[in-house]
């Protein structure tokens, strides 16, 4: 039987691609080798490839008024903009359903948010595919 935590961290995988394909990324796809990242895909807006790596959220609004994601590898140290271009942070156990924000990388070890002050930094992806904005779009491609 898998661990808690390494299922409840390919639960949080499986969200954060969802999120990706839902908020119109192209190609995701998770790497088959050992890489410092969990997902790559393509940009729907430049078609540029990024990577992403997935941190479950710890809730600390209790205590401390933020959620935190890790910007930590396994041996500690940061993950430095080389590594990976974006964090996906999932929150599970809220709700009905998890919820999923997009950070950019700082290469820091701890990112605190979301908030007011942090602007784009902490941007939230909606989990519902519209099917009808990919119609469109594809519609626009075909003329």
């Amino acid at each position: 039987m898998a661990h808690l935590k390494e299922t409840i961290g390919k639960y949080s995988e499986l969200i954060a691609r969802a999120a990706l394909l839902a908020s119109g990324w192209q190609a995701v796809s998770k790497s088959e080798t050992e890489e410092s990242f969990d997902i790559s895909a393509r940009d729907p807006g430049t078609g540029e490839w990024k990577t992403f790596q997935v941190k479950t959220i710890r809730d600390r609004r209790e205590d401390r008024g933020f959620l935190t994601v890790s910007g930590r590898k396994g041996d500690g140290q940061p993950y430095t903009p080389e590594d990976v271009d974006f964090f996906i942070g999932v929150l599970i156990g809220e709700g009905e359903f998890p919820r999923v924000w997009m950070i950019d990388n700082r290469g820091i070890t701890d990112y605190w948010g979301p908030s007011e002050r942090e602007g784009k930094r902490w941007v939230e992806m909606d989990l519902n595919f519209m099917r009808e904005d990919f119609a469109e779009n594809n519609e626009a491609e075909a003329v």
